[in-house]
């Protein structure tokens, strides 16, 4: 029995042997196949949402692939069919050049008759102003300010500037801006001092936190009574703390500030003309200047994704969680809502379908790009001439400029104003002080992307015919070039658009033939008919835009961001570079403008 019992145990012993081997085989299969799966969906969003990423030519597709596993492309045949794009696409129009009826217009921002001259032999107090953010941002702070001084009949000590954004940038005003030629300027209106007496510097000064585009009464009924009682007053992180919406001559006050009275140093001045001269000569006389706005740290504030798989969700989603404002955010409604910054291929193919040619000049505007040569091969290779401030000049010229962010970008802000097109590829403070001031001096070609609509066209670039594509591209740019009238008076971001400050000649037109008309979409199979109404519901206007969310423009740009270093550990009060500054609000003062420190 024993001999015969034995094989039988074995027997069964090895059937359910290998039933468990196969179970366990089959759930390690199945496992894998489901976390692949799962993997694959967190990690590849669809791919009709979102851009392709590109390499130079010289690059081996292969190591791109393994830098970014959501590549899906040959990034060499893709760069081989940007270069197949036409080299002069309707390079004769003219008016790709110059804007519109823009002879007609001029700047004017001389105050009425009605307005108060110059500041009172009796001032209410002492204004300091901490503008806050990068360069731009501060220059609509140290705009602001003067009008707050004019209002408040306060004596303004020189703004000073942030020291701990993003940036890091430590310039002072006289570092960046003539301080004697602004003091001069607007002494007309408001007196300005670079140091306060030696009695008011002795005194306590409170800093107070104003709240974004508040209105002039609140400064005069919540301020002024702070001021007068404590005869100096400092109002903190002042970016935007003004509304948008002024009476005529107070909206005036801001351009002679803005447009006149904040002028470069020398040294900026003189470096930021040399580029000017540089590219003027090398491109036979215009050249187009690009603000590209691609850097990690706007691409992690818009919270879109741009096709670098996992590498690209560690990085901006770190620095994105520097900025304590931000909210939670949705990569496909941010591109769907026209939040997200075009790619350096997408500025590249928009400008081509305006009509520029690859031999055109492209001098562009930026920092550090995010991926550098990988996101601008495809620009490269669609303008051939391709300039930065870097490729223009000798390392010594820079050297002294290098190590300052607010520096580099004025410099940057000199060659924008002064290009014959100027693009802009977002709509921060850069972008829209820049616009402004082409507006007010001539309305010199200025073209913002339609970002809402573009996003639907640029999938079609490699599908569609390129006359079509072209066509739709300036379809949808018709109101964002740039000419007079695209924005109503009281319309759009003042910064942007100060039509108040703009005046017109007699007889000035007031509509446009070439972007209204549109006669390069006649005559295309599906587009429009000879004799059809080209404006539909379904072209956006640059006023539309400017009016969806209530004209909240200036919330787009980079919000409160606090370093670990700026907090004292034990008390939580901020420090500024002079020490210790109490932050109060106006919830904290009493009636008559003191403040009880006995409810602490």
């Amino acid at each position: 029995m024993r001999a015969i019992t034995i094989p039988a145990i074995s027997t069964i012993s090895l059937i359910f042997g290998s039933a468990l081997l196969s179970l366990a085989i089959l759930s390690f299969i199945s496992a894998r196949a489901l976390d692949n799966e799962t993997y694959q969906q967190h990690s590849s969003p669809p791919p009709s949402l979102f851009p392709k990423p590109l390499v130079p030519a010289q690059w081996k597709p292969a190591i791109f692939i393994t830098q970014y596993a959501n590549l899906t492309i040959d990034p060499v045949e893709e760069l081989r069919v940007l270069q197949s794009v036409p080299a002069e696409w309707d390079v004769g129009r003219p008016d790709i050049w110059e804007a519109e009826n823009a002879d007609w217009f001029y700047g004017c921002s001389e105050p009425s008759q009605n307005f108060p001259s110059g500041p009172t032999l009796e001032p209410n107090g002492f204004l300091y102003i901490e503008a806050s953010g990068g360069l731009n941002q501060q220059r609509t702070g140290i705009t602001d300010a003067v009008v707050v001084a004019k209002l408040l009949n306060a004596t303004l000590v020189v703004p000073e500037l942030d020291h701990k954004s993003y940036w890091k940038d430590k310039s002072n005003f006289s570092d960046i801006f003539d301080v004697d030629w602004f003091i001069s300027s607007v002494a007309k209106d408001v007196k300005v001092i670079k140091e306060p007496p030696e009695e008011i510097l002795s005194k306590t000064t409170f800093g107070v936190r104003v709240p974004r585009k508040a209105k002039p009464i609140y400064y005069l009924s919540k301020i002024l009574p702070t001021l007068k009682k404590r005869e100096v007053i400092r109002l903190t992180r002042f970016d935007y703390r003004l509304s948008n919406k002024l009476k005529k001559d107070w909206q005036k006050l801001r351009c002679r500030t803005n447009y006149k009275a904040l002028r470069f140093t020398k040294a900026i001045q003189d470096i930021g003309q040399t580029l000017v001269d540089r590219m003027r000569k090398q491109s036979g006389g215009r050249f187009i200047a690009l603000h590209l706005r691609y850097e990690p740290d706007m691409l992690a504030f818009s919270g879109c994704y741009y096709g670098g798989g996992d590498k690209e969700r560690v990085e901006l989603g770190a620095l994105r969680r520097r900025w304590k404002t931000l909210h939670h955010h949705n990569p496909e409604r941010a591109r769907r809502n026209g939040k997200c910054p075009l790619t350096p291929k997408e500025v590249g193919l928009m400008l081509r379908a305006l009509g520029y040619g690859n031999d055109t000049y492209l001098y562009v505007a930026s920092g550090e790009v995010y991926n550098g040569n990988v996101s601008l091969a495809p620009l490269k290779a669609l303008f051939p001439n391709f300039v930065t401030k870097e490729t223009l000049t000798k390392k010594k010229e820079l050297k002294p400029f290098r190590k300052f962010s607010s520096r580099m970008a004025a410099i940057d802000y000199i060659v924008c104003s002064q290009s014959n097109v100027f693009v802009t590829n977002n709509n921060g403070n850069m972008a829209r002080i820049l616009a402004g001031e082409r507006r007010y001096n001539g309305h010199k070609r200025t073209i913002r992307p339609n970002v809402k609509k573009l996003n639907h066209v640029f999938p079609t670039f490699e599908t569609s015919p390129w006359e079509e594509f072209a066509a739709l591209v300036r379809k949808h740019q018709k109101g964002f070039m740039g000419d007079p009238n695209e924005v109503k008076v009281g319309r759009g971001e003042f910064h942007e658009h100060p039509l108040v400050c703009i005046c017109a000649r007699p007889g000035a037109p007031g509509s446009l033939d070439s972007w209204t008309h549109q006669e390069n979409l006649q005559g295309i199979p599906g587009k429009l008919d000879e004799g059809e109404n080209v404006e539909d519901d379904t072209l956006d206007t640059l006023e539309e835009v400017e009016s969806e969310g209530n004209n909240k423009e200036e919330d787009d740009d980079l919000p409160e961001m606090i370093e670990i270093d700026q907090l004292d550990e034990n008390s939580g009060v901020e420090k500024t570079d002079g020490g210790e500054l109490q932050t109060i609000t106006l919830d904290d003062l009493n009636g008559d403008g003191t403040y009880d420190n006995t409810k602490e």
